[in-house]
């Protein structure tokens, strides 16, 4: 049995929200700027280019890439073998973050849903903890903005509606979302589980990184074509027209009830903030 630490995990925690938020991903990074050279817009390819220029100015001075600073997620795996001494798991991963956005000065989004009065620390924050083989610990962080995420959403569709269902759905949705979201977007497609799993699996897989493809060459072929697909709709770079509405399509899929097809569509903007630390 391996032990860690909660006030390593605390620290951790603490760095990587910090750095999440001023820093864009690389991957993300190399598709906006494939996506300048091929994007027909004038406007498009002008829009992409202040993404680079944002993207650099938050890198080099420490200002966040958005102002909104996002509702704070974490996915943990959690390794049977591995223990964590001191505090909880709960309470360590909260208090880092706590301590993250007061000390980096990231804007607190989160408040009560009818008073809408601030929870002043940006608690709470939303952990999903799974248990797997080992003894190692992998906690990924997501800021996730409020207007990608009003954008998203879960679907019940029947059996029989299947992959032509499936796309008719996806491509709905961003079609009626149009510049909302802050296009270019990426979106997670969560198939299969159940009501509840189907949305997790949706956030869950914009985790993985725009240059891998799933590794399963037929959920690969599909998110492929879903992409090509959003791109023909027209919306482009912040909703000013062009082919590069989405960056990205990313599937995760799952075993569902025989009666059922669950299918969640979770959006996110093109300040894809995101980062994993391991202990």
């Amino acid at each position: 049995m391996r032990t860690v630490k909660s006030s390593e995990i605390t620290d951790r925690i603490a760095e990587m929200v910090v750095r999440a938020n001023r820093i864009l991903p690389r991957d993300v990074l190399q598709a906006i700027s494939r996506a300048k050279t091929a994007e027909p817009s004038d406007a498009g390819r002008e829009i992409l280019g202040q993404l680079e220029d944002n993207a650099a100015l938050a890198r080099e001075s420490g200002l966040p890439l958005c102002q909104d600073t996002g509702m704070a997620v974490f996915f943990v795996e959690l390794g049977e073998q591995c223990r964590v001494d001191g505090a909880s798991l709960h309470d360590a991963v909260t208090e880092g973050m706590i301590r993250g956005y007061r000390d980096g000065l990231l804007r607190k989004s989160m408040c009560h849903p009818l008073t809408r009065k601030n929870t002043g620390d940006n608690t709470p924050a939303v952990i999903h903890v799974d248990l797997v083989p080992g003894d190692g610990l992998k906690i990924s962080f997501m800021a996730k903005g409020g207007g990608s995420e009003n954008m998203s959403r879960v679907t019940m569709l029947s059996p029989a509606q299947g992959w032509r269902g499936i796309k008719e759905f996806v491509l709905g949705r961003v079609a009626e979302a149009g510049p909302n979201p802050c296009p270019p977007t990426m979106l997670g497609i969560g198939i299969g589980g159940s009501f509840e799993l189907a949305p997790k699996l949706a956030k869950q897989a914009l985790l993985r990184p725009l240059d891998q493809p799933h590794p399963d060459p037929e959920i690969a072929r599909m998110e492929q074509e879903l992409l090509e697909e959003i791109n023909t709709l027209g919306i482009g770079p912040m909703g000013l027209g062009g082919d590069t509405t989405c960056l990205g399509v990313r599937i995760n899929m799952a075993p569902c009830h025989i009666a059922s097809l669950p299918l969640a569509v979770n959006v996110q903007c093109h300040s894809a903030r995101h980062e994993e630390v391991l202990l």
